[in-house]
C-alpha cells in the first residue's frame, strides 16, 4: 500500500527508525519514532479514552508531523455493554456508563499535524490508492509533550476541508449535547468557537498546512506498524519542551 517517500515540501521525506535517520534536537522526536498520540477523557480528566501509536514524520519548533499506518492497534471509548459510541442515541451517549476497548485502524492511514500551542490539529485522509479524499480540522485542547507522545483534550467541534477549499462545520450536534450534559462550559464554548474562527481564516487564507503540500507526501515503506504498550494509559513521566 505505502509508496516510496516523496522528498517534496519542506523536506517531507522521513527514514526509518534505527536506518541512518537524522539526529533529533534537544526535546525532539526524530524521523521514524514511535510516540503515543492520547486524548484525556472530556468526563474524567485523570482518565485516557483514546490512544493512538504513531510514527514520528518531523519534529520541529514549528510543527509536529505523525503517521498513523493502516492495522494500528488503537484505544477508544464504549459504552460500558460494549455499544459502540457512535451507535447511542445523541442524548444518552455522554451520559451512560463508558469503558475503553482496543480496536485497530482500519481503512487508509492517517497523517497529522500539529503546530505547538495551536489549539486544533489537521489531519489529512486519503482514499485507497492514494486518492486524496480531504482535511480534518480537529479542534483540541493544545497538546502537551512528554517523554512517550503528546496528550489532548478534545473539543468536539470539528471542520472538513475539502480538495477545491470549500469547508464545513462538523459534529456541531455532538458539540451542542456536550454543552447541555456539562462538558463544554459556556466559557470553554467560547473560546472553541474563537479557535474555529481562527481555524477557518486560515482556510479562507489558505495557509499553511493547506498550501503545504502535504498530500503528496508518503510514509517510508521501510516503517512497521507501531505497538500499542501494555500501558498506553501511563501517567505523562516527564515533558518535554
Amino acid at each position: 500500500m505505502v509508496e516510496t517517500t516523496e522528498g517534496d515540501a519542506a523536506g517531507r521525506g522521513a527514514t526509518a527508525a534505527g536506518a541512518g535517520r537524522p539526529a533529533a534536537g534537544p526535546g525532539r522526536w526524530a524521523p521514524g519514532d514511535h510516540i503515543l498520540w492520547r486524548y484525556r477523557d472530556n468526563a474524567e480528566a485523570g482518565r485516557f479514552h483514546i490512544c493512538r501509536p504513531v510514527t514520528v514524520v518531523q519534529d520541529t519548533e514549528e510543527l509536529l508531523a505523525v503517521w498513523m499506518a493502516p492495522g494500528t492497534s488503537c484505544i477508544k471509548p464504549a459504552l460500558a455493554d460494549g455499544t459502540p459510541v457512535h451507535r447511542e442515541p445523541l442524548a444518552t451517549r455522554y451520559t451512560k456508563p463508558r469503558r475503553t476497548v482496543r480496536d485497530r485502524w482500519f481503512g487508509s492511514g492517517v497523517l497529522k499535524l500539529a503546530r505547538p500551542g495551536v489549539p486544533w490539529s489537521v489531519w489529512l485522509f486519503w482514499e485507497r490508492g492514494w486518492h486524496f479524499k480531504n482535511w480534518y480540522v480537529n479542534l483540541e485542547e493544545p497538546r502537551r509533550r512528554w517523554a512517550g507522545g503528546i496528550d489532548s483534550l478534545d473539543h468536539f467541534l470539528d471542520i472538513c476541508v475539502y480538495p477545491d477549499r470549500h469547508w464545513e462545520w462538523r459534529d456541531e450536534d455532538e458539540f451542542a449535547q456536550a454543552r447541555r450534559d456539562g462538558l463544554v462550559t459556556d466559557v470553554q464554548a467560547d473560546a472553541v468557537r474563537c479557535a474555529g474562527r481562527a481555524a477557518v481564516a486560515q482556510i479562507a487564507a489558505w495557509a499553511g498546512p493547506f498550501c503545504d503540500g502535504w498530500e503528496s507526501w508518503r510514509p517510508d515503506p521501510a516503517w512497521g506498524v507501531p505497538e500499542l504498550p501494555e500501558n498506553w494509559d501511563r501517567p505523562p513521566d516527564r515533558l518535554r519542551s
